[in-house]
């Protein structure tokens, strides 16, 4: 299984970006895709989680400016950034949690992480 996420980039105060993630591999069902960010000197924290039927998880510190979306048949998930501000820069990774095979265990995918940098 792999995540390969692009759309990363430097944008000012105020742009906006979108960033694409997309699985692939043998997978039998994946249940929560999300996007998570580390800031240089921080922890890695969550940006907003989404689940296969679409219920979404935001953090306050986005929230009305960040929106996550997936693409079931695809194997997809988004995020549109808008107002992005010089605290979003960051490293922001996506994240998949998914079943490989029928009855097996939920696992924890990762993809390699892309670079926001939003210039005063």
């Amino acid at each position: 299984v792999q995540l390969q996420a692009s759309g990363g980039g430097l944008v000012q105060a105020g742009g906006s970006l979108r960033l694409s993630c997309e699985v692939s591999g043998s997978i039998f069902k994946i249940a929560d895709m999300g996007w998570y960010r580390q800031a240089p000197g921080k922890q890695r924290e969550l940006v907003a989680t989404i689940t296969s039927d679409g219920n979404t998880n935001t953090a306050d510190s986005v929230k009305g400016r960040f929106t996550i979306f997936r693409n079931n048949p695809k194997n997809t998930v988004h995020l549109q950034m808008n107002s992005l501000q010089p605290e979003d820069t960051a490293v922001y990774y996506c994240h998949v949690g998914a079943y490989r095979v029928y009855g097996g265990r939920y696992r924890d995918y990762w993809g390699q992480g892309t670079l926001v940098t939003v210039s005063s």
